[in-house]
């Protein structure tokens, strides 16, 4: 049995994994989606002061009161800077990491740093509501809430790198509309043997586009955790 800690991306919450957990557990695993600080159920705890440092503790302090070892950490999307800090914090308790459609940020990345001008633009929609929260996109799920604008422009700090890690996988979607912002990592993490490297035919929402493929790479990463 493998623990997953799932992570969504900027505006959703837990329900985003929720289907993908389901199908984790009918398979004997264990399955955490998390919602985070200030986005979806805990919308009423949005404020200016919630960050990135935020969200990781949100991460780490899951791992640590329900005492769980061996873990795996998924992140989608802007979740990729999320599972990278709380990887960083528990080297001994994290067994693999999965990016799904991911920024995979090194020490001093933020999301803002690494994606492009067209993502920039979306992060400062709906800014000038109160200065501190980026608005959901109106083609997304009708339970997306605003997010937390700091946490896509605070650099991470970390101690270490992610060759600590030895099960590393990166699920790259291959149907955005237009040019992905996670080409280039997908490019050179494919060159990489320390990564799996997977190319699914999916929108950015490979938890919906790609359910099936999805659960199979997780499975495959839990097998290789425990080898």
């Amino acid at each position: 049995m493998t623990t997953f800690v799932l992570v969504p991306g900027a505006w959703h919450g837990a329900w985003t994994f929720e289907p993908l957990a389901r199908s984790l557990r009918r398979e004997g695993h264990e399955a955490y989606p998390l919602t985070l600080t200030g986005v979806g159920s805990r919308k009423h705890l949005l404020n200016a002061s919630v960050n990135l440092d935020t969200h990781i503790q949100d991460v780490v302090g899951h791992v640590e009161d329900e005492q769980l070892t061996d873990v795996i950490l998924v992140g989608h999307s802007y979740g990729g800077m999320v599972i990278t800090g709380a990887a960083d914090r528990l080297p001994d308790t994290v067994a693999g990491l999965v990016y799904v459609d991911a920024v995979v940020p090194r020490d001093g990345d933020s999301s803002w740093s690494l994606v492009t001008d067209n993502e920039r633009e979306w992060y400062l929609g709906g800014v000038g509501e109160n200065g501190y929260t980026s608005a959901p996109l109106p083609f997304f799920d009708p339970r997306a809430t605003p997010h937390p604008l700091a946490s896509l422009m605070q650099a991470i700090k970390l101690d270490g790198g992610l060759e600590r890690f030895r099960s590393k996988d990166y699920v790259y979607a291959t149907g955005w509309p237009g040019s992905s912002p996670f080409t280039p990592v997908y490019e050179q993490l494919q060159r990489d043997p320390a990564w799996r490297v997977h190319a699914v035919d999916s929108g950015h929402n490979v938890m919906q586009g790609a359910p099936d493929e999805l659960l199979k790479i997780l499975l495959a990463a839990a097998d290789h955790a425990r080898a």
